[in-house]
C-alpha cells in the first residue's frame, strides 16, 4: 500500500486536475507529513511515476505570470481503479513497523548498563514531547478538519500514549533487566 499514491490519486479524484505545486501546497496545508508516511518532497517523483504508469494524465499546461509552465494532471480511468484498490488496501492492512529500539534492547553493551536508565528516560521524554506536539497540532487544526480527519489525527496521539505506557512499564522492569544482563556478563554468556 502506497500512501503517496493514495494521496495524489485521491486528491485528484476529489478536487479535480491539479499541478504538482498545488498538490505540494495542499500536502503542506494538511500537514500530511505529520500524520502519514507521505513526504512532501517526494510528491513530484510520485507524480512522474503515476503519469508514466498511466494512472494520471496530463490535462493541460498552465503558465501564470513569470512562473514556469506547469503540467496539470487529472486521474485516468486506470487511476480510478488503482485508487479503489489503494483505498481498500489502506483500510484493510495493519502496519506496525519494527522499532530498532527493540533490537538495541536485546543487544545491550554489558559494559554500559549504568547508562540504560537515563537513555530510556530520555526516550520517554521525547515521546511525551511528541505527544504534546501532536495534541497541540490537533487543537490548532481541529476547527478546519472534518470529523474523519480529527479522528485520524487522534490515532497518532493514541499510539504515542501506548508507547509511553509500554516504556513506563519497561522502566519498572529495568532493574531486573540490568541484573539479568550483568549476570550474563559475569557468567560469560554475553
Amino acid at each position: 500500500m502506497s500512501s503517496i499514491r493514495l494521496f495524489v490519486l485521491g486528491t485528484l479524484a476529489e478536487r479535480g486536475p491539479m499541478h504538482g505545486h498545488q498538490l505540494r501546497l495542499l500536502a503542506e496545508q494538511e500537514h500530511v507529513h505529520l500524520w502519514t508516511d507521505v513526504t512532501v518532497g517526494a510528491l513530484y517523483g510520485a507524480i512522474k511515476r503515476l503519469a508514466t504508469e498511466g494512472l494520471i494524465t496530463e490535462v493541460r499546461v498552465e503558465r501564470e505570470g513569470s512562473y514556469p509552465e506547469r503540467q496539470v494532471y487529472g486521474i485516468s480511468g486506470t487511476g480510478e481503479q488503482a485508487l479503489a484498490e489503494l483505498r481498500e488496501s489502506g483500510l484493510a492492512e495493519v502496519v506496525l513497523r519494527p522499532d530498532p529500539f527493540d533490537l538495541a534492547m536485546t543487544r545491550l553493551d554489558p559494559n554500559r548498563l549504568d547508562l540504560l536508565p537515563s537513555a530510556i528516560e530520555g526516550r520517554v521524554g521525547r515521546l511525551r514531547s511528541m505527544l504534546a506536539t501532536s495534541e497541540q497540532m490537533l487543537d490548532t487544526a481541529a476547527p478546519y478538519l472534518t470529523v474523519s480527519e480529527r479522528f485520524v489525527m487522534r490515532h497518532k496521539a493514541s499510539r504515542l500514549r501506548a508507547e509511553i505506557a509500554w516504556h513506563d512499564e519497561l522502566l519498572t522492569e529495568l532493574p531486573a533487566i540490568i541484573a539479568d544482563e550483568s549476570a550474563r556478563k559475569d557468567s560469560g554468556n554475553v
